[in-house]
C-alpha cells in the first residue's frame, strides 16, 4: 500500500476507534498509541493554549511542547509563556525560530508582514516549526470546529502528510468547554483576553475584536487570509476530513 494510504487508513481507523472518547482520553491515550507514534504539542501560548498544555503536564509531563517565537509576538505573550512554563512544570520546552540567515536575507527590516503576511507567516513559522517537527510522527493541535469555516469539519486526527498526521482533542470543543475547564481547574488567562483578544497571533497582525464578531477577525484583519499556514495540507487550507488523495 502507497504511504499516503497507509497513513488515511490509519487516520480513518484512529477516528474511529476514538469516536466516542473525549478530550483529556483522546491526549491520554494517543501519547501512548503505537498507531500514532511519537508525538509533540505545538502551543501558541495564545487566548486557549493553558488548556492543553495543562492535559498535556497532567499526563504526560516530559513530552516536547514547541513553542515558535515569530520575533513578532506581543510581549503579554512572551511573558505569559514563561508564566505558564513555570507554572506547569513542563520540562520539555522548545522555543522554535527562524534562522538568522533566513530573516537577513528575506526580512532584513522586519517589514515583510507590509507586503505579504504569506510570506512573513511562512519565514517566520512554518519554515521553522517544519524543521522542528522533522523526526515526528504526530503533533497536538488546539483547533476546535467553532473558530471558523474552516475549521468546521474537524477530526480528531487527520493526515498531514504522507507520514505524519495531526491530533485535535478539542475538536469538538465549544467555547463553554474551554471556559470551563480553565475555571475548573483555576489556570490563568492571556491578559490581551480580557482586553478583546479571543485569538492572538503576532503583534502587528492581530487587533482586537468587536462585540458579536467571529473570535478570529482580529486575525489579519482587512486581508482574506485566514490561517498563517501552519495548518495548510498541500498548500491548501483544509475545510473537511483529510483523504488519502488530499496527502499526496
Amino acid at each position: 500500500m502507497p504511504p499516503e494510504g497507509e497513513i488515511g487508513a490509519r487516520v480513518a481507523a484512529l477516528n474511529l476507534a476514538y469516536r466516542h472518547h473525549g478530550a483529556t482520553a483522546v491526549v491520554e491515550r494517543a501519547l501512548k498509541d503505537p498507531a500514532v507514534g511519537n508525538v509533540a504539542l505545538v502551543s501558541s501560548f495564545g487566548a486557549e493554549s493553558v488548556v492543553l498544555l495543562h492535559m498535556v503536564s497532567v499526563i504526560a509531563p516530559g513530552t516536547p511542547v514547541l513553542f515558535v517565537d515569530t520575533r513578532m509576538l506581543f510581549a503579554e505573550t512572551l511573558a505569559y509563556q514563561h508564566e505558564l512554563a513555570e507554572r506547569l512544570r513542563l520540562t520539555d520546552l522548545r522555543t522554535i525560530r527562524a534562522a538568522e540567515s533566513a530573516l537577513a536575507m528575506d526580512d532584513p527590516d522586519a517589514t515583510l508582514h507590509r507586503f505579504s503576511t504569506d510570506a512573513c507567516c511562512n519565514l517566520r513559522k512554518v519554515v521553522p516549526l517544519e524543521g522542528a517537527l522533522a523526526g515526528f510522527a504526530a503533533w497536538i493541535t488546539g483547533r476546535k470546529r467553532y473558530q471558523g469555516a474552516t475549521r468546521a469539519m474537524l477530526e480528531f486526527f487527520e493526515a498531514e502528510t504522507q507520514t505524519r498526521m495531526k491530533i485535535n482533542p478539542l475538536a469538538h470543543w465549544g467555547r463553554e468547554d474551554v471556559e470551563d475547564y480553565m475555571i475548573e481547574n483555576r489556570l490563568p488567562r492571556h491578559p490581551l483576553v480580557a482586553r478583546g483578544f479571543p485569538s492572538i497571533g503576532c503583534a502587528p497582525c492581530t487587533s482586537a475584536v468587536r462585540p458579536g464578531e467571529d473570535p478570529r477577525a482580529g486575525r489579519w484583519r482587512g486581508d482574506a487570509k485566514a490561517e498563517c499556514g501552519i495548518h495548510f495540507i498541500g498548500g491548501k487550507v483544509v475545510r473537511d476530513p483529510v483523504s488519502e488523495e488530499k496527502v499526496a
